[in-house]
């Protein structure tokens, strides 16, 4: 069991979101250290307190500090919270495994579903690590890198199979400006967390189309719907999705401009190609990654997923944003609650 206290933690990730989330753990009164990808970003974060890739305007306290070594990362660290892309979580926990002990509780900020195994990132964790379920927590909510580390006010739902840990957490991530919720529903979250991605890249194309409020809302609600569909059949409580986790999650991501799943849409609904998206931004959005795994693992559950495919078709290149939305509205009418 961890402390509830103030304590060290490793942050792998030194992206806009690690880094953020850094921010939040420093302002709670820990001490952070944060593993980044490439040694130089590392250097630079401890010559100049700025994350000058990713956050150059912030300044960071005093209490994060950076290296390029993950056994110097991890050095008295019984919280390990990772938040690296989804797709090299593997490789990369592979890597890393050895370095772990068994005590540490480990906290994933990645939200998709890895292509091939359809695993959710907690599963990728536990199968790397052999940690069990109260060793793995979740902390999903609308939680935009750029506001939090502006110490905007935001809240976020923290969840564990235990109980216990998740209430620990709570203490070690509560700040003045982050106010964190408890849940033991790992699955609802990270289905939330996956899923909102994809809707959100549905939702920006619809404005790169041009079309206004009633076409965002109606792809919002219906991506939601279809959320919840799946959760639900995966052992998730479909409150979860009316919480943080699912539609404050959801409506932030799908609603904001500083969304790179949303932008990544909106330029894709003004006719840009996924590669001159992604040449464009330098990024791919985890939306545009996740949605085939998305699919698969919802035709897997026996689920009807009509928006996942759709943009899952359109990040193929197999049809158009244009030719997407003809074909949602061609679809056969139902009952709202089917």
């Amino acid at each position: 069991m961890i402390s509830t206290a103030p304590g060290r933690v490793a942050v792998f990730g030194a992206g806009s979101w690690g880094t953020a989330f850094s921010i939040v753990l420093a302002d709670a009164g820990n001490d952070v250290t944060m593993w980044a990808r490439r040694e130089e970003l590392a250097a630079s974060i401890n010559a100049t307190h700025t994350n000058a890739d990713y956050l150059p305007d912030l300044e960071l306290p005093s209490t994060i500090t950076a290296t390029h070594d993950p056994a110097r990362a991890l050095e008295g660290a019984d919280v390990v919270v990772l938040a690296v892309p989804s797709q090299s979580l593997r490789d990369n926990l592979t890597e890393w495994a050895p370095l772990f002990d068994d005590q540490q509780i480990f906290v994933s900020l990645m939200k998709g579903v890895e292509l091939g195994t359809l695993d959710r990132m907690s599963e990728v964790i536990a199968e790397l690590t052999s940690a069990a379920p109260e060793r793995i927590a979740v902390i999903s909510g609308p939680n935009l890198a750029k506001p939090i580390a502006a110490r905007e006010p935001a809240a976020s739902t923290v969840a564990c199979a235990d109980e216990d840990v998740a209430k620990a957490l709570q203490a070690r991530v509560h700040s003045p400006a982050f106010r964190p919720y408890t849940s033991a529903d790992v699955v609802g979250c990270e289905i939330g967390g996956a899923y909102k991605n994809v809707v959100a890249i549905a939702t920006g194309m619809a404005v790169g189309l041009g079309f206004g409020d009633n076409t965002t809302a109606t792809v919002i609600t219906r991506g939601l719907a279809e959320t919840a569909r799946l959760g639900m059949q995966l052992g998730a409580n479909p409150m979860t999705f009316m919480g943080l986790a699912g539609l404050g999650d959801l409506v932030a991501t799908c609603s904001s401009p500083l969304s790179r799943n949303r932008t990544f849409g909106e330029k894709l609904g003004q006719g840009m190609s996924v590669e001159d998206v992604v040449a464009q931004t330098r990024q791919v959005a985890e939306g545009a990654k996740s949605c085939a795994s998305l699919r698969a693992l919802a035709a897997k559950a026996g689920i009807d997923h009509p928006l996942v495919a759709a943009v899952d078709d359109v990040i193929a290149g197999r049809v158009t944003p244009a030719a997407l939305m003809d074909a949602m509205l061609e679809r056969p009418t139902k009952s709202e609650t089917d």
